[in-house]
């Protein structure tokens, strides 16, 4: 019987042993390995290992791209114009050992990162840039904050600038000089136009110059135009040299008597 308990007491330890020795990391794991306080390298997993009991203890770092909020922060932008902005981040860890060992908390330092670099290099844009040039201060974020994270074993894949709120007063002053630039646009196409026609009465007096009788179809042709309007009123425009006899006439009976 004390053979039995015996054989029992052992299994239970080894059944311990085994329980606290025997790891499985999922494929998007590793296992940072500390052996007596010391690092064992390289990191374990994906799939089934064994560590020695007590001595040694495991830390998990999952390396699938994590999505990081970078709260609102309150920004004056290059043209002193206050503005509200926050901003996504995406990241992973590329290497394990880094990312436990040179940082004490990689997520929270990743985002105090951000933040900063939101703040420091919106100010250094004015608010134009940072409405109509977005892609580019993306650019400048992401390198900016992977050149920092770097050092820990991480990688920044994608920073973007997600809303941009604007005080009421400078929406409104926005959209008057939106709508006076629409106003000088409207204006200058306008002007073109007038433009553009005059050169071509140009081109048509200098043609009907040469053929006097092309004034005459000209004539002929708008009145049929006006015929076809139904228009109960006719204007018909009759050139100056037809009552230059009679002006000359009327002088010229003035003058013997």
């Amino acid at each position: 019987m004390a053979a039995l308990i015996g054989l029992a007491v052992v299994a239970i330890i080894i059944l311990v042993v085994l329980s606290s020795s025997i790891r499985v990391a999922r494929e998007y794991e590793r296992g940072v390995i500390f052996r007596l306080g010391r690092l064992k390298s390289p990191p374990k997993g994906p799939g089934l290992f064994l560590l020695i009991p007590f001595i040694d203890k495991m830390v998990r770092v999952d390396l699938r791209t994590v999505t990081l909020n970078v709260p609102p922060q309150e920004v004056i932008t290059k043209d002193n114009v206050p503005v509200r902005v926050n901003a996504v981040a995406y990241f992973r860890i590329i290497d394990p050992e880094k990312a436990i060992v040179q940082i004490e908390n990689f997520m929270v330092a990743t985002s105090q990162i951000a933040q900063t670099t939101l703040r420091s290099v919106l100010g250094q844009h004015q608010l134009d840039e940072l409405l109509s040039e977005r892609d580019k201060i993306n650019e400048i974020l992401q390198r900016i904050i992977d050149e920092s994270t770097s050092p820990w074993g991480i990688k920044v894949s994608i920073v973007e600038v997600k809303d941009v709120e604007i005080p009421g007063g400078m929406q409104r002053a926005m959209a008057r000089q939106a709508e006076a630039e629409r106003e000088r646009r409207a204006k200058v196409i306008a002007a073109e136009g007038e433009f553009q026609a005059s050169e071509r009465l140009k081109d048509a007096a200098e043609v009907m110059a040469e053929n006097p009788m092309s004034l005459q179809l000209r004539f002929l042709q708008t009145m049929l135009e006006m015929s076809s309007e139904r228009s109960s009123t006719i204007i018909l425009p009759l050139p100056i040299e037809l009552f230059r006899p009679l002006i000359e006439g009327s002088s010229g009976y003035g003058t013997k008597s």
